[in-house]
């Protein structure tokens, strides 16, 4: 007999309702939380449509249907999610909290109750009412979804308090989503204090409540609290804490965080490269300079898109990091690195149009790219060769005999495609670009208003 009422209350129709939503409802704010902790494939499904919806609570209200007690529904909520979400989530804080809560929904219908009865019956119709200082704190939509998952009891009374002459049009706001409004006059913590008076008589109006969410971070209402907790009430304590809504629970001491950064869309890898290639190359045109560190593409790029590479490579790229991403797409981006311990280089890897042809068939530009490859520099004195000839083409068409440090590195990099710099640090030359001209006996440095100039030494006959 035992074994039977056992079955009948996990096949419960409601609280294998109870459970589909609430694990449903886990998987909608984890895509819009944190989609890294979903596989792949379900990271851009619209959960939020009532066809998946109804897909998704059905097939995990049929796996739970083969489940014989309440220890083996666990197993097939675990194992269900196993098909949603990566292995790393079941290693977080977050997952515990949505296995006691669960194991509470689970649980609490065959829990017996001090004189006989069952929880279910004892507690049919209870329900959680919160109490909102508009003034002090505002919740939006979200965050009530949030605080209704937190509690036990559905919230089936809203009440917000406030100055609403002041409000501009957050009554109609507020009034539209079912809450209570209760006016109160101008005045210093008017609202906290109208919150107490009507909120310590809540257990004689509503006698069905169980549970009370204060929201308001203001110090004046934890006399409300302490009054509301001795007379058998569960208090949520909500306030605002930075970025985030922070609630306590009174009876397990336990806090929750629900941040309220609005979370920017994922790109795709399509929008996320093509965005990357689109920076970097405006870049480039501001600057004049064609490599970029990646430390600078990183700034950039969540500066412009309110969102970091490191974020959309978890989300696309699991167990990559953001400098691996230039290196798996060649035919895009072009990475180096001078040692282990440098920075990483990008520039955009582009193909040239094919222009006027020489007798040999092949292009100006080509020959000029293959003698850029072919010239590679692998010693000082091929470097400051290098620097000498530029410097004669720079001064042959120039009325000036020495030109500025910064146009010749510009043209050494056109050249050579790469900067000073690198150069410098591949040949191990310690220092800087004026202290290598200094050192180069064919080369003359000097410092004028303008800034460096470069030219070359008159050699004695």
């Amino acid at each position: 007999m035992p074994d039977h009422i056992s079955l009948l209350s996990v096949t419960d129709s409601t609280l294998l309702d109870r459970i589909s939503i609430y694990i449903y409802e886990a998987v909608l704010e984890m895509q819009r939380q944190h989609p890294q902790w979903l596989k792949e494939k379900y990271r851009k499904v619209a959960w939020k449509d009532d066809r998946y919806q109804s897909i998704f609570k059905d097939r995990l209200k049929q796996e739970l249907l083969n489940a014989s007690d309440q220890k083996a529904q666990l197993l097939k909520v675990r194992k269900f999610l196993q098909l949603l979400v990566e292995p790393s989530f079941f290693e977080t804080a977050e997952f515990k909290v949505l296995i006691k809560n669960l194991r509470q929904i689970i649980i609490q219908p065959s829990t017996p109750s001090n004189d006989g009865e069952n929880l279910d019956s004892k507690s049919a119709g209870a329900i959680a009412i919160l109490l909102l200082d508009v003034e002090n704190l505002q919740l939006d939509v979200e965050t009530e979804k949030f605080l209704d998952k937190i509690c036990t009891y559905p919230i089936q009374i809203k009440i917000a308090f406030a100055n609403w002459r002041s409000m501009g049009r957050k009554d109609a706001e507020f009034h539209e989503r079912h809450y209570e409004l209760i006016h109160v006059p101008p005045g210093k913590d008017s609202a906290d204090l109208k919150m107490a008076t009507v909120g310590s008589s809540i257990f004689v109006h509503y006698p069905n409540a169980k549970e009370v969410l204060v929201c308001s971070s203001d110090k004046a209402i934890i006399h409300l609290c302490t009054t509301l907790q001795t007379h058998g009430l569960t208090v949520y304590r909500v306030r605002k804490q930075k970025d985030a809504i922070a609630v306590f629970n009174s009876k397990t001491g336990e806090t929750q965080t629900h941040s309220l950064k609005t979370i920017p869309e994922m790109p795709s890898v399509e929008e996320f490269i093509a965005g990357l290639k689109l920076l970097i190359k405006a870049e480039q045109l501001r600057t004049g300079c064609q490599w970029l560190k990646l430390s600078r593409i990183s700034n950039l790029f969540q500066s412009k898109y309110q969102i970091t590479i490191t974020q959309v490579v978890a989300t696309h790229f699991p167990g990559k990091k953001p400098r691996d991403i230039f290196f798996e797409y060649p035919s895009e981006f072009v990475a180096h690195q001078v040692s282990e311990r440098s920075q990483l280089y990008i520039t955009l890897f582009e193909m040239s149009e094919p222009k006027a042809s020489n007798t040999n068939g092949s292009t100006p530009e080509l020959d000029e790219q293959n003698h850029m490859i072919n010239s590679s520099i692998s010693s000082p004195s091929e470097l400051e060769e290098a620097l000498v000839n530029i410097l004669k083409i720079l001064t042959a068409k120039s009325s000036n005999s020495a030109i500025s440090m910064s146009t010749l590195g510009s043209e050494f990099h056109k050249k050579y495609g790469k900067t000073i710099s690198i150069t410098l640090d591949e040949l191990n030359l310690n220092g800087n670009f004026p202290k290598f001209i200094k050192s180069c006996s064919s080369l003359k440095l000097g410092q004028t208003k303008k800034g460096w100039q470069v030219a070359i030494a008159q050699t004695e006959d």
